[in-house]
């Protein structure tokens, strides 16, 4: 299929019945700092609380009875494997899902939560993609990849439909990037409607794969994962990298140390948690703020399932 706003249209018809229309807060204090206007989009009050639940129940509801009949696996660090298994419970088929034994508890335990059947991993895509064949070969399961699929990538671009309908046009709109299914259905969204827009992707710096792909043009595979923000440890896909390279305008590089001091500001100011992941794009934007003074920017907090316990011995 095509990605464009037509496909994000029909998927946020499709979804919107079993999603939230999230939020799109702002903080005085946080605009003074940055020099700029900026809007969050605070996904962080979604549905298993994240964004991932756009793309997996647009993945799920956009099967057929024969591909769903033996159910949907996907391998994911927590937040897309929780969405896939609420995105099945709602079809009424099982989950399986993959996740590295080095995810959070929280979000570990969210997954039997939300009724998966949990097979644990390494952490390396290799280690989740061979445990997920494992499964695929004795379930007969569906493949709900992350963000290697088109119609993922469409559920979670009506984040950015939602954003826009409240904002108008934006200067600037800024994602955190992993696997790239968020940055690039925001990128794709964006562009197609306000083309002067600038897209930017915030990434640790220890896990820059994304940013590496890009400026030397080709694929760059997963580097060990370190960085605080778990849910940017993986790497863009084929798919997705050559979507970033056509909408995407930049990669910007950020310290966990300036992941924690944005997260720290979002919990302070505007009184919402947070998970690091999520303060990736404002930690990009801070470094940039003399790029975008004076502008309107867009950021998507992407979610908030966060070990309390963990996290605030972070600050």
């Amino acid at each position: 299929m095509i990605i464009n706003t037509h496909e994000i249209r029909k998927a946020h018809s499709r979804i919107k019945q079993y999603i939230n229309r999230t939020p799109v807060l702002s903080s005085k204090s946080i605009n003074n700092l940055v020099g700029a206007t900026i809007y969050f989009k605070c996904e962080n009050f979604q549905k298993t609380v994240s964004f991932k639940i756009r793309g997996a129940t647009n993945a799920v509801f956009s099967l057929n009875d024969e591909q769903a009949k033996n159910g949907v696996i996907t391998h994911s660090s927590g937040n897309h494997g929780a969405a896939l298994a609420q995105a099945a419970c709602w079809r009424g088929i099982k989950a399986y899902v993959i996740t590295p034994h080095l995810s959070p508890q929280v979000k570990k335990d969210a997954l039997k939560l939300y009724g998966a059947e949990v097979t644990f991993s390494d952490a390396m895509l290799e280690s989740r993609e061979a445990e997920t064949k494992k499964v695929m070969d004795r379930t007969g399961a569906e493949l709900i990849h992350p963000y290697n699929n088109d119609v993922v990538i469409c559920g979670q671009g009506t984040a950015a439909l939602e954003l826009f309908e409240e904002t108008g046009e934006l200067d600037f709109v800024c994602t955190p990037v992993g696997g790239g299914g968020i940055l690039n259905g925001t990128a794709i969204y964006a562009k197609e409607l306000f083309p002067n827009i600038s897209v930017f992707g915030g990434e640790p710096e220890l896990a820059k794969d994304a940013y590496l792909s890009l400026k030397n043009g080709k694929l760059h595979p997963q580097l060990p994962p370190k960085t605080v923000a778990d849910g940017l440890r993986t790497a863009m896909c084929e798919r997705t990298f050559r979507l970033a390279q056509k909408y995407v305008d930049e990669i910007i590089l950020v310290s966990d140390g300036e992941i924690i001091e944005a997260m720290r500001l979002v919990w302070q100011r505007m009184k919402i948690i947070i998970e690091p992941s999520s303060a990736t794009p404002l930690a990009a934007i801070i470094k940039s703020k003399k790029m975008v003074a004076g502008k309107k920017v867009g950021i998507i907090i992407s979610g908030g399932n966060v070990d309390l316990k963990e996290v605030l011995n972070l600050f």
